[in-house]
């Protein structure tokens, strides 16, 4: 049996019903009406799925939270460099306990240590061929277009942010903004992007819905893709618990030829591609960060390998028009990124990145979840111009939020960042049965 691979968490989720509750126009082409680009629907997925979607993690595994005992660390893996740290926090646990002491488990090493730690993140671009339903290449939606200006945004590249003294990346900023009380000046945690060849799934027409743009420049080419996630998951992702892994499938391949280890954050770029989880329906992702767990050997000193990654999409669209949340170029990419930084693990342990339970907009949720907090949340996202364009990364929830700690001892006693405007008070005391109220 294949051991917890997969989590559903970390997710930026699409809350279309409510889009379309406030008025609609907010997508360029969805369920039965392309009123914006005239689009044409291909596919067996219905695109009106997506104006019946309700939001959500999808389905959290139950978590075992600590209490009255605090863990100092993962130690014993072979995976991503991380710290942890603890705090103490009034809150309860999934059952409703009482707990005060919490840990989480961070990429990079100590604040308190200084110096830069350099994560390398292999990109791998995904393409999809769409198949018709006698299983002939229908149309191919190529993502190698928008790997470029993926590489170029402030992700990857140096921008002005408060939190530096000099120009870094956003995800490093967040964190200086977050541990400004305790970093040393010259603490940086940095991604390197490489670029890798890229691989193409074929999609049946029975686990696919998509857009097509039907004038303009782009008449003819694929506007959004709606995919089924049991499909995605099948094609990418072992199915063994395995050393050598199964090669069978996308990421399996890659590890076992060393093309991905587990000292990377691997991200699969998809061309504008939602993912449909449809049991239960109808949860709508444009990203997703989670982990492939394998066994370790004598050539690692038996250490089980956690290999930490990401897939999400190049959005070429201003799918909501920012009037509500943002899906647009890296906005989906910078939530799952912050993400997995925050919580590469997820609470997989049962204790780290489990966090007091919080409320966002409608989402009622107990891990460190940064960018959850926020996506609902209007003006989610903090537009920048560099290298020519305007991306629009998504702001994220700081640790102190979770931690309900006021004042906050983040940059300026901020709870979001960069816009600190987004959150402006800790997260109070929830249950879940209370959870907002």
């Amino acid at each position: 049996m294949k051991r917890m691979r997969l989590v559903a968490l970390g997710t930026t989720v699409v809350l279309l019903a409510v889009l379309a509750v406030l008025g609609g126009g907010y997508l360029r082409s969805t369920g039965t009406a392309h009123a914006d680009a005239g689009g044409k629907a291909i596919g067996q997925i219905p695109l009106d799925t997506l104006t019946h979607s309700r939001y959500g993690s999808g389905n959290l595994p139950a978590q075992k939270h600590v209490n009255g005992h605090v863990d100092q660390g993962i130690t014993n893996i072979d995976s991503i460099p991380t710290f942890s740290g603890k705090y103490h926090a009034d809150g309860f646990d999934q059952n409703g306990n009482p707990n005060k002491q919490w840990v989480y488990n961070t990429i990079g090493n100590p604040p308190q240590q200084g110096g830069t730690t350099t994560i390398r993140v292999p990109i791998i671009p995904v393409s999809l061929d769409l198949l018709a339903p006698d299983g002939s290449l229908l149309i191919h939606d190529d993502v190698t277009p928008d790997v470029q200006a993926t590489v170029n945004s402030p992700l990857f590249q140096n921008a002005p942010y408060s939190s530096s003294s000099t120009p870094t990346q956003f995800n490093d900023a967040i964190q200086r903004a977050e541990y400004a009380s305790t970093a040393k000046s010259d603490w940086h945690t940095l991604l390197h992007p490489v670029v890798e060849p890229g691989v193409t799934l074929e999609i049946p027409w029975d686990d696919y819905g998509a857009a097509l743009y039907t004038s303009g420049p782009r008449a003819g080419q694929i506007e959004y893709v709606l995919l089924d996630q049991a499909t995605l998951y099948q094609q990418m992702y072992p199915t063994t618990y395995s050393w050598p892994p199964d090669t069978s499938s996308v990421m399996g391949s890659l590890e076992a030829s060393g093309e991905i280890t587990t000292h990377d954050l691997t991200t699969f770029l998809f061309p504008d591609t939602f993912t449909l989880e449809s049991t239960p329906c109808c949860f709508i992702y444009a990203g997703e960060h989670y982990w492939d767990t394998e066994p370790g050997d004598a050539s690692n000193g038996n250490l089980q390998r956690y290999f930490v990654n990401i897939d999400t999409s190049y959005f070429t669209n201003d799918f909501y028009g920012g009037s509500v949340t943002g899906i647009e170029d890296v906005s989906a990419l910078s939530h799952e990124l912050s993400e997995a930084i925050n919580d590469p693990f997820v609470g997989n342990d049962g204790a780290h990145d489990i966090s007091p339970w919080w409320y966002s907009n409608g989402l009622c949720q107990d891990l460190l979840e940064t960018g959850d907090v926020v996506e609902i949340l209007p003006n989610p996202d903090d537009p920048l111009t560099t290298n020519g364009m305007t991306y629009h990364p998504q702001n994220e929830a700081l640790l102190q939020w979770f931690e309900g700690m006021t004042p906050s001892d983040a940059l300026g006693g901020a709870y979001s960042y960069p816009d600190t405007s987004i959150l402006t008070s800790a997260n109070p005391p929830n249950t879940p049965l209370n959870c907002g109220q």
